[in-house]
């Protein structure tokens, strides 16, 4: 499930009464430029336009102190509510004498059943994050990314490898050639406008680059390309890579709306699934009861409390629904991570078995080289045979006539998106399965081999280019291929040789990566036994199915 709401939590070094003043201030101005009267608030709530109201509560105590601001927005009667909340709140004696600021912007629909909108970052943060001086642990939060010098990098390497960091940290860097504050306006800061607040903004020069790499053997970032290190990076383990994705000036130029997009959807996930901080978590539910009238006959306040009680319920039930489909879409997101941790499980089963097996034929054949008097040879350091991979999936699409058995149909388009979001793993085992799918096409169409792919992965036979049989699926689920929808997006381009219709259901497939929403798979259709070509009519993020 994506979020749709946006959420902001940042720190600060100032006392909570000076944050809260900064904080009310900023709040005021924001109502204001929106048209609202903002005058005469207190405690409780205030109409400040016929379709608005701001609700304000707080609490001070041996507990802690916090200050909220609730404003609804409805425009219309089928436009929905806006709801934009504010929160200070003095930290715990944990926090180090921090405070803490969160932002809330979240759409309730008007009618059950109908999706909420996609909130977008607000003009408060941006104000917000300057004048509190905003902090995620070691880094300062802003408004506008900030430039790391080479005798910044240690810095900056300490901040990214912080254990306490709750954002992530997004790093643009400068292209060979280009001026790097003409780069920085015209490129990174319009592609950075939705993650204010959402992650710590950074642009690396080039004199700080090599330094940065250097450092970062395993997560460099380079050529013009935006990489987003997410909390708990371990900079000394080459699997953290995959974590981190890399998005290349490529598919930046192509089309920078997009690739601003793409660039906040993972900061704004993290930032709506990552747990609280203990001191906003302790905060009770806010429960503002609307006003009633304080003169008139009894008739007209028993009906005006009767109006504010209704109104009160109708927003709890908005409430709650809203809250019954984040639940369920948690479920849903459960449910994925059971079956990726299942996949994961039976392939490293699968390839501990492989091993094991090497290993006992290496002792084997070590002992008989030994015995016929061949030393130097059993034990002299194996010479692996050595596979150029490409370096993009434009790269790997490029290099497919390379591969004679592959005949490639899908939208070049949707594989080419994958180097916004990918890791080097994914193009490691998209290669790996291409060239094990043009070895079986090869020796299927010479009759060396008979049965489908996953036999041939389990086979002596894929010994050349072996391919894990745990990441291969001849066959979708019986409810996908039931689903006219979810068979529809199955039913891939192939020549009409193959078949009349220039379609056929490719339910086989790989599945290139997980642990994500992306998910990449390639679907194929093995024409061997006619054409001898494995037709590839897709690869690309994960097509829907019963959980997506």
């Amino acid at each position: 499930m994506e979020p749709r709401g946006y959420r902001m939590v940042v720190s600060t070094e100032l006392n909570y009464v000076k944050a809260c003043g900064i904080a009310e201030r900023q709040l005021l101005e924001w109502i204001r430029g929106k048209g609202y009267d903002p005058s005469g608030l207190d405690e409780g709530r205030t109409e400040i336009a016929p379709h608005a109201t701001l609700d304000r509560d707080s609490e001070g105590g041996r507990k802690g102190a916090y200050s909220r601001w609730r404003m609804r927005e409805t425009p219309s009667v089928t436009s929905g509510t806006w709801q934009s909340t504010l929160v200070v709140r003095s930290g715990l004696e944990d926090d180090g004498g921090r405070t803490w600021v969160q932002v809330d912007i979240e759409h309730q629909p008007a009618h059950e059943g109908d999706a909420p909108k996609r909130a977008n970052t607000p003009n408060i943060v941006r104000t917000l994050l300057d004048a509190l001086e905003a902090r995620d642990a070691l880094a300062d939060v802003t408004a506008a990314p900030v430039f790391i010098e080479a005798e910044d990098v240690d810095e900056a390497l300490e901040e990214l490898c912080d254990g306490r960091r709750r954002m992530p940290v997004v790093i643009a860097t400068v292209p060979y050639g280009k001026d790097p504050d003409d780069w920085s306006r015209t490129v990174v800061e319009p592609l950075f406008r939705h993650l204010h607040g959402l992650a710590v903004l950074y642009v690396l020069t080039p004199e700080a680059q090599a330094k940065f790499n250097a450092a970062l053997e395993y997560h460099p970032v380079f050529g013009g390309g935006v990489r987003t290190y997410l909390p708990g990076l371990d900079p000394a383990w080459k699997p953290d890579a995959q974590r981190h994705p890399v998005m290349s000036r490529r598919t930046i130029e192509a089309d920078p709306r997009r690739a601003a997009s793409i660039l906040a959807a993972l900061p704004q996930r993290l930032s709506s699934r990552q747990p609280l901080p203990a001191a906003l978590l302790s905060i009770p539910r806010q429960r503002t009861r609307p006003r009633t009238i304080s003169d008139g006959t009894d008739v007209a306040k028993l009906r005006s409390e009767n109006a504010a009680l209704t109104g009160l319920l109708d927003e709890a039930e908005r409430a709650e629904a809203m809250r019954v489909d984040e639940i369920n879409g948690l479920y849903a997101e459960l449910a994925k991570a059971d079956q990726a941790s299942d996949e994961l499980r039976g392939e490293n089963e699968e390839l501990y078995d492989k091993v094991q097996d090497s290993q006992r034929l290496i002792r084997f054949l070590r002992e008989q080289l030994q015995e016929a008097g061949q030393s130097a040879v059993a034990h002299a350091p194996a010479v692996a045979a050595h596979i150029t991979y490409p370096k993009t999936f434009s790269d790997l699409l490029d290099r497919l006539v390379e591969l004679p058995g592959i005949s490639f149909t899908g939208n070049s388009k949707t594989t080419r998106s994958l180097d916004s979001q990918s890791v080097d793993n994914w193009l490691y085992v998209a290669w790996d399965g291409l060239l094990a799918l043009d070895h079986f096409a090869r020796s299927s169409a010479d009759g060396g081999t008979s049965g489908d792919f996953l036999s041939w992965c389990k086979s002596d036979a894929s010994s050349a280019f072996p391919f894990p049989a745990a990441k291969v699926a001849m066959r979708e689920s019986d409810t996908v291929a039931r689903n006219a929808k979810l068979s529809g997006e199955r039913m891939l381009p192939v020549p009409k040789t193959v078949d009349t219709n220039g379609r056929v259901f490719m339910q086989a497939h790989l599945k290139i990566g997980g642990g994500n929403t992306i998910a990449p798979r390639l679907h194929f259709y093995d024409d061997c036994p006619r054409s001898g070509k494995v037709y590839v009519g897709y690869l690309g993020p994960h097509l829907r199915n019963t959980l997506t």
